[in-house]
């Protein structure tokens, strides 16, 4: 139990948004429920939630120590109360999750609990499949991240041996990826491979491709496949040959067919044209190739996964069927 006087310039507030404030870690949800309970007492009695708050009032509450830590990313599953996960696929070992634009794979910089890692964090908690209090070391994680605006299939690993065979077959290139995007224009040839090299500047956050390699610059390999075509737009299929920052958005613009709605790398006279908050890119299939062994996570092996739908295609080429 802590205890909380209430000084003048809290005075007036009620008492939700009180302990709000001062515990924000505890999620709404459950700061309403301990109201209802009456283990947030005011002055030694249950209250209700609208009840102002008086200088000299006293709260007691009745709720679990680690709601009373100072907010960072490895706590922020805790505020989150009911999880919003796109669950692709699940087993005892992995999560794949349709991340949808928008959606943070990790904070940025400041305290943020709608996160990807802290909605999978606080599912497995909630479960029981992860035990934070009793785990020394090892957390949840994501084994791959996509751009804040960019959607598609991330993966979780659910204990450290998962983690540790995913990062490595990550790193051997041994999980294919495959991406939708829409373009303007029309690419010719209808199938082929961009090959080029990638500068980044790191204090821009921007990608620069070269046709020649130069110093600090790293080869980009892209292959990429014309499905649709409706009017300016054409519908493109990408696989990753190489992971550099923005390499889709960054290649694609180098060979004349910028990304619809990227506001870095695209046009913006054309972009104008739509309505679209963001890069018209989609990380849709999945698939574990696995060369190599594999350990405790060989029955995937061959394994494809795809999410459901991807708006752009669906609004703009009429496609709600993903098996290309």
């Amino acid at each position: 139990m802590k205890e909380f006087c209430v000084k003048e310039n809290d005075a007036g507030q009620r008492l939700d948004r009180f302990v709000g404030k001062a515990v924000p870690l505890l999620p709404e949800s459950l700061l309403q429920k301990y109201i209802r309970l009456k283990r947030i007492k005011l002055n030694g009695k249950g209250a209700k939630r609208d009840t102002r708050l008086n200088k000299g009032d006293v709260l007691q509450l009745y709720i679990n120590n680690e709601f009373f830590e100072k907010p960072r990313e490895e706590n922020s599953y805790l505020k989150v109360g009911t999880p919003k996960l796109n669950i692709v696929y699940e087993d005892e070992n992995i999560l794949l999750l349709d991340k949808k634009p928008g959606v943070l794979c990790h904070s940025a910089g400041v305290w943020d609990y709608n996160t990807l890692i802290a909605n999978v964090q606080a599912y497995m908690a909630q479960k029981g499949e992860w035990r934070p209090k009793e785990e020394h070391s090892f957390a949840p994680a994501l084994c791959n991240r996509i751009d804040r605006n960019t959607g598609g299939i991330v993966i979780a690993a659910k204990n450290a041996e998962s983690l540790r065979i995913l990062n490595q077959k990550i790193k051997d290139r041994e999980i294919e990826k495959y991406y939708l995007c829409a373009v303007q224009g029309k690419p010719r040839p209808a199938s082929g491979r961009l090959e080029n090299f990638l500068f980044k500047d790191a204090k821009k956050n921007q990608v620069f491709i070269k046709d020649r390699p130069e110093p600090g610059s790293k080869t980009a390999v892209t292959e990429y496949r014309l499905l649709a075509s409706r009017g300016p737009l054409s519908l493109v299929e990408c696989r990753l040959l190489t992971g550099r920052t923005h390499q889709i958005r960054a290649q694609m613009a180098h060979a004349g067919w910028p990304l619809l709605g990227d506001g870095k790398y695209g046009r913006e006279k054309f972009n104008k044209g739509f309505d679209e908050k963001g890069q018209a890119l989609y990380s849709y299939k999945l698939e574990f190739s696995f060369p190599t062994e594999a350990g405790i996570l060989e029955y995937l092996r061959g394994k494809q996964f795809k999410v459901k739908e991807v708006d752009f295609a669906e609004k703009y080429f009429g496609v709600t069927d993903l098996n290309f």
